[in-house]
């Protein structure tokens, strides 16, 4: 138990226990010496244990106790040692003597910083401020004899402290800097990256990525006071990034640190399972005629639209939505772990409720010249509103559309508005209009007031059916893709800490499915050997936005 938690306990108790000491005892001494005996043994208790239950349960248990030792001690003598008694026995007040050199006050104040902050403050208002103990103990709002306690064990801390030496890794001169922090989930009032945009709070998570340290440890490995890791732990804690346990914290989330040979090995499954589908999907795709089919709809064009006639988007454009859209989406092979997303992701203060990723690069890494970098890539991102919904990815071949401030979301929410409202005959106002061409999402020619005509430029799905029809051909041959997933997925829970595992498995489920990264290589296949072209200027306001009925 942390020593907050049983300084509360035994605060509570001091009075209680010594009643029940003051009716059992011959004197008030030897009532005060068995109080003193019964807290000071539970209060270390509680320091060591961390399974107590039941806290008064176990207070008079240790009560009991002690009260049997004491009928058994026939001087009914040295029963315990009362605080009043230590603060004697060690005057605290010796902790800066007249011959203490500066040396040894600088390291004294060093080590100050490496207490708990309870006695932090106590120790600073006593030795710094002056201040009497029964002064602090009042502010505070515990025992005088609790103040002196604490005055004692600062003491020895110190002492341990003044003896150790102290050692630093290389984070104190050569910190990590993240490359990148995402979500995958809902996003909550504030971007995830404004909690871990310090150089402070991502050398601590990437300091405990693998294992729970204290304050201490954190401040000793960082080579920083322990007085800026204490607050700052306790705001990453407080957001999810951090779990405490007992007295020490480990990382809440996924910090990807790859090394050359994963990597390596990583971009050629990729490459081979993304090849073989995407190529297989686009042919099919092509075959079938379901891309002549009337109720995939686009009036995408780099020319004014007509009046007499209704556009319709190349092939290619439409292909730049579909063959990512079907490859995230359809089902394909899922692993048996069974792990869900409430058991995966964490709930924060400020709403979200999301899976939180870090990536840490190497400086340098000779990687093939044919590896894939994920340049300029967001999403796939999905977003719902009166039965239907907007799927679009950014990439290096799109405008950057997706940004991760809430007027996105709005104005996605009202982009199906619009959508909504003009498929269902209804004429949009001059403003609403000139917003949706703004962004890309509508062309019109005409006079509003006369014969006017829009069109709409992603590519639309009229309605379940040909949404299912198009899903169910990318599932059909997304099942031979079992061996290379189950290959990926062993060597990646490799790089993941045991702690994180179950997290891990769960997005895992989800690999060569809605993940960027197998997106991105389908679309270098298809752009490698041509059956892809890249989309015109133009083009780049939509490409690879689609909509569709919930």
């Amino acid at each position: 138990m942390n020593r907050e938690n049983a300084e509360k306990i035994i605060t509570e108790y001091l009075k209680p226990v010594f009643g029940f000491a003051l009716k059992r005892c011959k004197s008030i001494h030897d009532a005060e010496d068995l109080s003193q005996d019964i807290i000071l043994k539970a209060y270390r208790a509680l320091l060591l244990r961390d399974d107590i239950e039941d806290a008064e349960k176990f207070i008079w248990t240790v009560a009991h106790n002690a009260l049997a030792n004491y009928y058994r001690d026939a001087s009914k003598n040295a029963v315990g040692i009362s605080l009043d008694m230590i603060a004697e026995a060690e005057d605290p007040t010796d902790l800066f003597s007249d011959d203490t050199d500066g040396e040894t006050v600088k390291r004294l104040q060093s080590e100050i910083a490496y207490l708990s902050k309870l006695q932090r403050r106590i120790v600073i208002a006593y030795y710094y401020e002056n201040r009497k103990q029964t002064d602090i103990a009042d502010e505070l709002g515990i025992p005088p004899g609790t103040v002196k306690w604490h005055l004692f064990e600062a003491k020895k801390e110190l002492k341990r402290g003044m003896e150790k030496m102290r050692e630093s890794n290389e984070l104190k001169f050569n910190p990590v800097k993240f490359k990148m922090v995402g979500i995958n989930g809902s996003t909550g009032n504030q971007p995830m990256f404004d909690y871990l945009r310090s150089a402070l709070s991502q050398n601590i998570c990437y300091d405990v990525r693998n294992e729970a340290k204290s304050v201490a440890e954190i401040a000793d490995d960082l080579g920083v006071s322990p007085v800026y890791i204490e607050g700052e732990a306790e705001h990453l804690e407080e957001f999810g990034l951090l779990k405490k346990i007992k007295d020490k914290y480990i990382v809440n989330f996924l910090i990807e640190e790859p090394t050359k040979d994963f990597l390596v090995l990583q971009n050629g499954i990729y490459k081979e399972a993304a090849s073989g589908f995407a190529n297989a999907l686009y042919d099919e795709l092509v075959s079938c005629g379901v891309l002549d089919d009337p109720d995939i709809i686009c009036g995408q064009t780099d020319k004014p639209i007509e009046l007499s006639t209704s556009p319709r988007a190349d092939r290619n454009f439409i292909m730049w939505s579909l063959i990512p859209y079907i490859t995230a989406c359809s089902e394909g092979y899922r692993t048996d772990r069974g792990v869900t997303f409430e058991e995966a992701a964490t709930i924060r203060p400020d709403g979200g409720h999301n899976i939180v990723h870090a990536s840490v690069y190497p400086e340098r890494l000779d990687l093939p010249d044919d590896y894939v970098y994920m340049n300029n890539w967001c999403g796939p991102a999905v977003f719902s509103r009166e039965g239907y919904t907007i799927w679009r990815i950014d990439s290096e071949w799109s405008d950057k559309r997706i940004t991760v401030d809430n007027n996105y979301f709005e104005n996605m929410m009202r982009v199906l508005g619009d959508y909504d409202a003009e498929f269902n005959g209804t004429l949009l106002s001059r403003d609403e209009y000139v917003w949706l061409s703004e962004l890309g999402f509508i062309k019109t020619n005409g006079d509003y007031d006369g014969y006017f005509k829009s069109g709409w430029q992603p590519v639309i799905l009229a309605n379940n059916e040909i949404n299912k029809k198009l899903l169910a051909i990318g599932a059909k041959i997304k099942a031979k893709l079992k061996p290379k997933k189950e290959e990926y997925i062993n060597a990646a829970l490799n790089t993941v800490p045991a702690h994180l595992r179950r997290v891990k498995e769960y997005e895992l489920q989800f690999a060569f499915e809605a993940d960027g990264l197998f997106l991105l290589h389908c679309i270098k296949a298809l752009l490698g050997n041509g059956k892809l072209t890249l989309p015109t200027e133009n083009q780049k306001r939509t490409v690879s936005t689609l909509i569709y009925p919930q």
